[in-house]
């Protein structure tokens, strides 16, 4: 540096040592304005300690110059940590979320007591439930009500029903071509159809005492395994509830919901039943006057309320009486 710029300057530092002295001072002087009437009273003091205060003013100067880093690379590690302990201190109810929601449910479902079993122990009468098994005639029977669930609704139009060709395309003599009469004809692309289907009924006529024998011969071999239950109710209250009717079921069955195919025969006056069991996976719900014998066999197991038993069994037994004279 020139003599010229020191006179200049007479105010700038000659070295580092006296800016970081200078800069020392001036920290000292605005901690002193802070604290006010107690820097007046420790005055004294501090023009004795103004040497030590020299000597260790580079020492603050480095700290002074280290603490801001060290506060720029610390500051997102505490951002960071304040984040990351927000999210593990806040409970989950309180952060939401589907998975906590399903957790919650999956636990309250866990937590609710197992339902008890409504069966009832019930003498299933012989003539319906031990009945001889005629296998050709439930596969008759079962053809026929398949049949019957035909629509019937197929059909194709012949060359007299297809529009146009009403006109000979070409004379009949002189061409080399064999003779043609119409572009509609089943040769032709567009034309008609030779032995199309036709809209027809595919029902057979089936005697109800076929059919009432082959319902038997299925209710006989299910109830032959044990397949047949009677309950008292599956809900109780007022209220349908799918959840209680499902644990009931669970609880009759042995086994978990769903795992197999269950025919609950209910009246249809008792809606209670109806409205908790219709959306059920796995359950066939169905008025003991349309029980049937392909509903029987497509089901693992037949389970009658207790009402819809004695319905169907005094239904049955007065047609049997009628049989029998």
């Amino acid at each position: 540096m020139s003599p010229a710029s020191h006179e200049e300057n007479p105010t700038q530092p000659e070295s580092a040592a006296e800016e970081v002295q200078q800069t020392a001072g001036e920290t000292v002087a605005a901690d002193a304005a802070d604290a006010g009437p107690e820097a007046e009273d420790a005055g004294p003091e501090a023009e004795d300690a103004g040497p030590e205060t020299t000597d260790a003013a580079p020492e603050a100067a480095d700290a002074a110059g280290e603490q801001p880093a060290e506060a720029e690379q610390a500051k997102p590690a505490r951002r960071r940590s304040a984040a990351g302990s927000g999210e593990v201190d806040r409970p989950a109810a309180a952060r939401g979320g589907r998975g906590t929601r399903s957790a919650a449910k999956a636990t309250a479902k866990k937590d609710r007591p197992a339902a008890a079993s409504t069966e009832v122990q019930v003498e299933l009468p012989a003539e319906v439930f031990d009945a001889t098994v005629n296998v050709p005639l439930i596969h008759q029977v079962v053809v026929a009500q398949q049949a019957a669930a035909r629509q019937g609704t197929h059909a194709t139009k012949t060359r007299g029903e297809v529009r146009g060709g009403g006109r000979k395309p070409y004379r009949q003599k002189g061409t080399g071509r064999a003779r043609q009469g119409s572009v509609r004809a089943p040769q032709f692309t567009g034309g008609g159809i030779v032995h199309g289907p036709v809209s027809r009924s595919h029902a057979q006529k089936t005697p109800k005492k076929m059919k009432a024998a082959a319902l038997r011969g299925a209710l006989s071999d299910r109830a032959r395994h044990g397949l047949v239950q009677v309950v008292s109710g599956f809900v109780d209250g007022e209220l349908p509830k799918t959840a209680d009717a499902m644990s009931v079921l669970s609880a009759v069955t042995g086994a978990a919901a769903g795992a197999s195919t269950v025919l609950v025969v209910a009246d249809s006056s008792d809606q209670l039943t109806w409205k908790s069991l219709r959306n059920a996976r796995g359950v066939h719900l169905i008025d003991p006057g349309q029980l049937n014998t392909y509903d029987v066999l497509t089901n693992d197991r037949v389970i009658f309320t207790r009402a819809a038993y004695e319905s169907f069994v005094a239904r049955t037994g007065a047609a049997g009486g009628q049989e029998e004279r």
